[in-house]
Formats: C-alpha cells, structure tokens, sequence
C-alpha cells in the first residue's frame, strides 16, 4: 500500500509538471515528507546502470528555506499567501464536489501562471509576452470561455448551473488576483527605479475593469502627461485594440526581454 501511494505521489507530479531538478519550497512537513518519496536517486539506486545514469542526470533536488522563516521565501512565498487568501475569498460559501475543487484549482493555476513577466520589445504586437505558462508549455495558456452568470448556490444545481458556479469562483479569482498583481509591479518600479516618471517607449501592463480571466492588456507609452509638481499622472497607451488614456495608477511598467 505504501508503494502504492508513494508511485500514485510521483504520478500526480511529474505528470502534471515534468521532471524538474531542482524544487525551492519552504519547511513545512508535506514538502520534507515529498523531498523523501520523490528521491529518485534512492530508487533508483543499486537498480541497473541505465537507472544509475537516469538517476544522476535527473535527479531532483529539494532546496528548503529556514524553518519558520517564509519571509527567505521572498517573492514566491508572497504569491502563494495572496492566491491562498483570494482563492477562498473567490469560493466563499460555495459547497463543491472533489472534481470541482479540482477543476477550480487548475483555473487558478492557469491564471497564475498567464501573469505577463518580460516584454519581447517595445512593440506590443510583436509576439507573446513572456509568462511562466511558456516555461511549462512553450506557449501561452489559452483559456475557455466561461459563464457569464453567476447562479444560486445550491446542492441540487444542474450540471450547467454548477459549470456556471466553478466559472465565476474563477472569475472573481481573476478580478482580485489580476487587480493585485498590477499593483506588486508596481511596486517593484518603486524599489528599482526609485520612483523615476513613466517614460514614452515603456512597455506596461493595463488594469482594466471585467477583462476576461488570463486576458491580459498590454501597452506602449506614446505620451506622458505631466502634472503641476512635475510628476507624470497621466499617459497615453498605445495597445493592438488602440490607444487610450490612462491614469498612472491604471498601468504598471514591465520589463524589457
């Protein structure tokens, strides 16, 4: 039985993420306990030279910040805090089956992992922006539509109204989640640019109000507005759907590939 488990552990991973090598996580006794049931250099140890070979080359390797200390996490232990927090906002009091917690939480998988990160140039249109869905698929994450009514939370929904309900857990996901992550790039401007005006050539990422989940709108600044104190507090943005005006609060500047 605990082969078993253990072989039904390593399935579940590296089917849905490939065989990676090297896994940063923090302390806690779920990831020690997988550090031990995902050591493959242990299995495959004493086996055949082939298994040896595929063992060294593949070996996967567990690198764990301090113990009670999330904060050695930076970045990423930030990230899993605010979905954790906005995904049961976003659930709030809806009574899902096990297929459907598990359909929610791919969505916002999938969200996260559309989130723009390096633009290719200063031209939006030329190609994809880089998200961490390339690094998984090659490609950007295309989504499905999704309902455009939010239904009655009740056990005895009909499969649409209960496709409906899962939709919208994934839509208002997307509105707090998207809303949030604008401002983080933002203020990662802040940090590294110690607050320098928006310039005409940047490329920035748009916050618009009920965007599609994964649809992400990105820009060219054409012109900077600049107020009474000198401060840029307006620009106009040049996007593939055209060019508008935006307050500085609405964009946030992505870096350059």
């Amino acid at each position: 039985m605990k082969s078993y488990r253990e072989n039904k552990k390593r399935t579940r991973f590296v089917g849905r993420r490939g065989l990676v090598r090297k896994l940063y996580c923090d302390n806690a006794t779920n990831f020690v306990g997988a550090a031990r049931t995902l050591d493959l250099k242990a299995t495959f140890h004493g086996n055949t030279a082939d298994m040896e070979m595929f063992a060294a080359e593949r070996g996967m390797e567990f690198v764990f910040i301090p113990p009670r200390a999330p904060h050695f996490g930076g970045l990423w232990e930030a990230a899993v805090k605010s979905a954790k927090g906005l995904l049961l906002k976003a659930m709030g009091s809806a009574r899902l089956r096990q297929d459907e917690v598990a359909t929610v939480l791919v969505e916002v998988e999938a969200v996260l992992n559309s989130r723009p990160m390096v633009a290719p140039s200063s031209n939006p249109n030329d190609g994809e922006v880089l998200t961490p869905g390339h690094f998984l698929i090659g490609a950007t994450l295309v989504p499905l539509p999704i309902a455009s009514t939010e239904p009655v939370d009740d056990v005895k929904l009909t499969l649409l109204k209960r496709w409906q309900l899962t939709s919208n857990i994934k839509r208002r996901f997307w509105n707090d989640w998207s809303r949030d992550y604008l401002l983080s790039l933002q203020q990662k401007s802040k940090w590294t640019k110690e607050r320098q005006n928006i310039q005409v050539g940047a490329v920035v990422l748009v916050g618009e109000d009920n965007a599609p989940p994964q649809q992400w709108m990105l820009g060219v600044v054409t012109e900077a507005i600049v107020g009474g104190d000198g401060r840029v507090r307006v620009i106009v943005v040049k996007t593939k759907n055209g060019t508008y005006k935006r307050a500085i609060h609405r964009v946030a500047p992505l870096p350059l590939h």
